[in-house]
């Protein structure tokens, strides 16, 4: 058996959009639903939802069973003992691509392609488990590093200002920005269409192009992602589960409630 060849990253690097949805509803039920639906990538959030390892485990595998889609998984935090100890973890359970939340430095970035790599080029501890179907990928601790898919998330003034560094980092695939926590960041809490925060991103994104890498964004609206899309983003998720579900089920009360 061969290393699997990461699908997602090569399109990354071909610069061919990739098409995603969140996933925050930590099922792998509602998982299938949405790995049926034919995106590029699904993210399983292991930061904002409430996940832990056997159920980011049981999603990932699900997907799987649908190969035109790629398991993206977001880990609570990239930086410290910590974050080295949950990239290896994440990546032990055979998931190829991680996104990294709250990476405002050069140094934070090369730190986090250590920990994502074995040596010599890093330092993720060895183990004969599921990423090498416990053995079964004969190559796998040789082949592993090439296969694997680094996305930081810039979301923050400190991270734009670090961007050019952040994005030149040998290692970093892509670079995602996040636009709410950004819009705190900027001064303007809970309102990501402001211009200034659209101006911020706009200019982000044509940075994280000229780096030669992969610009990715969320947005649950039509019109702000197509935007996205045509302004240079690589990856773009269109959406997330539980706003799918929130909106859906809304709107269904308030067809009957109302009259």
């Amino acid at each position: 058996m061969q290393t699997p060849v990461n699908t997602f990253k090569q399109a990354l690097a071909q610069k061919r959009p990739q098409i995603g949805l969140w996933q925050g509803l930590a099922s792998h039920y509602s998982t299938e639903i949405c790995a049926g639906a034919g995106f590029d990538w699904l993210l399983i959030d292991g930061e904002h939802s409430p996940n832990d390892l056997r159920s980011i485990l049981q999603q990932a595998q699900t997907i799987a069973g649908y190969p035109g889609t790629h398991a993206v998984a977001r880990i609570p935090v990239g930086q410290g003992h910590v974050g080295t100890m949950i990239i290896k973890q994440y990546l032990d359970l055979g998931i190829q691509s991680l996104l990294v939340p709250m990476v405002d430095t050069a140094e934070q970035a090369r730190e986090i392609v250590r920990a994502m790599r074995y040596p010599p080029d890093g330092i993720r501890g060895m183990a004969g488990g599921r990423a090498s179907r416990w053995g079964r990928y004969p190559n796998y601790g040789k082949e592993a590093n090439a296969q694997l898919c680094l996305l930081v998330q810039v979301e923050t003034q400190q991270a734009l200002d670090n961007l050019d560094a952040i994005a030149a980092v040998e290692g970093v695939d892509g670079v995602f920005i996040g636009p709410a926590d950004l819009s705190a960041s900027l001064g303007y809490v809970g309102n990501m269409g402001h211009e200034k925060v659209q101006a911020a991103i706009a200019d982000a994104i044509g940075r994280i192009n000229k780096a030669g890498k992969a610009a990715g964004i969320l947005h649950n609206d039509e019109a702000p992602a197509r935007k996205y899309l045509e302004l240079g983003c690589t990856f773009v998720a269109v959406g997330q589960d539980t706003v799918l579900l929130a909106r859906a089920t809304s709107a269904l009360a308030a067809k009957f409630k109302s009259q």
